[in-house]
This record gives C-alpha cells, structure tokens and sequence, in this order.
C-alpha cells in the first residue's frame, strides 16, 4: 500500500455579496430537496464523479452504494442545510424519463459556514451552467438561513471546476493536503 496526497483548494465565498442567479436551460429542471430524491442525487453523483480524479480522492464517490451512503450520511447530518441541496433533472422529451443529470448539497458545519458538498454534473450534461445554477440556489439557500459565508474544496487538478469557482467569485482560502491510501493489484 502506498499513500498519495492530493492538493485541494479550500475555497470562501461571502454571503453578504452579490450573488449571480442563472437560468435553468430549457429541458432542465432545478428540484429542492426531498427525502423521496436521495437515490436520484446518489445516481447524479455517482455518474458525475465516477471516472473522475475525485473518485481516487473519495473513493465513495466511484462507487453508486458509495453515493448513495454518503447522501445518507449528508442527509441526516445535524448540519444538514435543506435550502442548500438541490437536484436538476433533464426531460429529454415530452413523453421521455427525467434523467438525473446535477446534484449539490450543503452542510452548515460547527463554526457556521455553509460548506458545499460534492458539487456533480453528469459529464453529457457539462457546459449547459449547470453548476452554476446548482451554485447560486445552494449559496441564496445558505443565505435564507442566515449564514454569511461558504466554503468548499476542489481538488487543484480539477482546472474547470477551479475556474468555475474563482469566476463565480470564491475566493481561495487555504491549500490543503489530503491523504488516500493507494492499494495496488498484481
């Protein structure tokens, strides 16, 4: 076994500040939390993560019972923030099946920061500004509950999240280092 560490970002937004709004693109849907969408936010995430540098950092997010484990461990969290945790489905016709295509939670964590958890787009749904509008409900959501600033963490190869984030006006904060155990195979 062999450790490698990853270089993350922690990233701060200020509340007080403007925050952008966006549109929903046509064919998509923005849903608020509700306990009857766990398993779509768990197959957003996994499709969005699981081939992904992120799923080596957080091995869970590779994995679908890994994602959906983890939207129960976020969901029943006492941090849980409910305006914060969105969803988007996309119709991809009048009569098709919604498809589970972006996913963000939020977590008020102990010093009260809303920390943005896991922030997913379906890789055949990316650059439709999806995470945009998954960031400007999860931070007005924040907001409704009175908290003045949110964090989050991007890995520091993660180059279009990066500049997703730095352009929406989070502010880098703190480089941090995370530790995963590498298990090689014969």
């Amino acid at each position: 076994m062999t450790v490698s560490y990853f270089k993350r970002f922690r990233m701060h937004f200020d509340l007080t500040q403007t925050i952008p709004v966006f549109e929903v693109p046509d064919r998509y849907q923005l849903m608020a939390w509700s306990d009857k969408l766990i398993n779509q936010h768990a197959l957003a995430k996994y499709q969005s993560f699981r081939n992904e540098l992120d799923a080596n950092v957080f091995p869970c997010l590779g994995d679908y019972d890994g994602c959906h484990r983890l939207m129960k461990d976020i969901s029943n969290s006492e941090g849980f923030v409910v305006e914060a945790t969105w969803l988007i489905i996309f119709h991809p016709s009048p009569k098709g099946n919604p498809v589970s295509c972006a996913t963000i939670q939020g977590i008020r964590d102990s010093t009260g920061i809303g920390t943005l958890q896991n922030v997913g787009v379906v890789p055949e749904h990316r650059g439709c500004g999806l995470a945009k509008v998954l960031l400007s409900a999860a931070l007005h959501g924040f907001r409704s509950r009175g908290i003045t600033t949110a964090s989050l963490e991007v890995t520091s190869e993660n180059q279009a999240a990066l500049d997703l984030y730095l352009k929406f006006g989070f502010r880098i904060s703190k480089t941090v280092f995370k530790a995963v155990d590498i298990v090689y195979s014969p």
